[in-house]
């Protein structure tokens, strides 16, 4: 008895603590920002409540029939077969409810898949484990990588606001205008999804699927990839900046003169200070969730160390080829078509010039861009 009284105490206290801890919890779901999640909240809530109008109605008729007609009143149960006219109301009826049912839901499909007119065109690309955003009127494009820090993950120091959620280039488009998106993947199956939009569309090798978007209130929107895309599947978020239009604006003309500037960095004379500097930033955002911080490899061996191994210590035309081809049959991607020549030549440098590895050689952006042109 004892054991008993004690087991409930704990249930009690549980449950109040529950309580306490889910103070923000709610039941249905958020309306968004879009006039396309609205729609969708909309549908939401008319078929909830025919639903339970008709939940109503059936267990209504079933507990009254229970309660009115029981034994103990001395009523027998009837014996009956075929009701033509039973049978015809229970046809048309069920039938109705479906067709009152599919009219709004199909108008809201019918608008969410209407891609047409749109004012902004941005190709967006699944990775293992990032995004690229390409600007197709503008000419320039760049990669939205996860920037929760590996301390953050592994618990070495307290967790952010928006653990998981953070990344280092968002996806940037105008308030108010309608934002046509094409999305595609480079390896395996991903799905780009920001709730508050009310939009998830999978992005498949191969493959184009479209989705829009138009958000009338600036700010910051997150969501994530919702396919087990991989090991990191869990560490690829989607973040969603929504500018006034003259913010975006100038946020674009800067774009455009970095993408300018990028490209000319091919014919740039680069020391190996530069390079190495330059690619330790690159190294810690393309590799180091695969090969570690320190270069030391992981993943039981499915990653190898570049810690003195002959890849980044012996032929430099190999290491190369293996950043920029990848190694088929392997986990190793091919970073050719990620990575700008200016990055490809900075990480393999500083991977030759770190951790011990002090080789001393370089490989500049433009032998790069003639390796990949041969």
């Amino acid at each position: 008895m004892h054991v008993h009284v004690k087991r409930a105490g704990a249930l009690i206290a549980g449950s109040l603590l529950s309580a306490s801890a889910l103070a923000d919890w709610q039941m249905n779901m958020s309306p968004g920002v879009t006039d396309t999640s609205n729609e969708i909240f909309g549908l939401h809530m008319t078929i909830l409540w025919i639903c339970v109008a008709i939940g109503v109605v059936v267990f209504g008729v079933m507990f009254w029939s229970i309660f009115a007609h029981r034994k103990s009143k001395g009523h027998k149960p009837a014996h009956f077969h075929e009701n033509t006219v039973v049978e015809i109301l229970w046809t048309i009826i069920p039938f109705a409810i479906l067709v009152i049912m599919a009219i709004p839901a199909t108008a809201t499909l019918v608008d969410m898949y209407d891609t047409s007119e749109s004012e902004v065109d941005i190709k967006v690309t699944g990775y293992q484990w990032r995004w690229k955003y390409d600007y197709i009127e503008d000419d320039f494009g760049y990669f939205s990588n996860m920037s929760t820090s590996r301390d953050e993950i592994y618990n070495r120091m307290e967790k952010s606001e928006n653990y998981l959620l953070d990344v280092d280039n968002p996806m940037v488009i105008p308030a108010g205008k309608k934002v046509r998106l094409l999305l595609t993947a480079n390896d395996v199956i991903h799905s780009w999804w920001v709730p508050n939009f009310g939009v998830k569309k999978d992005a498949i090798p191969g493959f184009i699927n479209e989705i829009w978007v138009k958000v009338d209130k600036p700010g910051t929107y997150r969501g994530q990839c919702t396919e087990l895309c991989g090991k990191d599947h869990g560490f690829m978020p989607v973040v969603v900046e929504v500018l006034p239009e003259e913010e975006y604006n100038l946020w674009l003309a800067d774009q455009r003169e970095a993408a300018e500037k990028e490209r000319q960095l091919t014919e740039k004379d680069w020391t190996l200070e530069e390079l190495v500097e330059r690619g330790e930033g690159v190294y810690a955002t393309a590799c180091a969730a695969c090969h570690g911080q320190d270069g030391s490899g992981g993943g039981g061996g499915a990653f190898p160390s570049l810690r003195g191994t002959p890849v980044v210590t012996e032929d430099i035309q190999a290491h190369l080829d293996i950043v920029v081809n990848g190694v088929s049959g392997t986990a190793m991607q091919a970073f050719g078509a990620q990575l700008s020549e200016a990055d490809l030549a900075a990480v393999i440098t500083y991977e030759r010039n770190a951790w011990g590895n002090n080789t001393g050689e370089m490989v500049t952006p433009k032998e790069v861009f003639d390796y990949k042109n041969q």
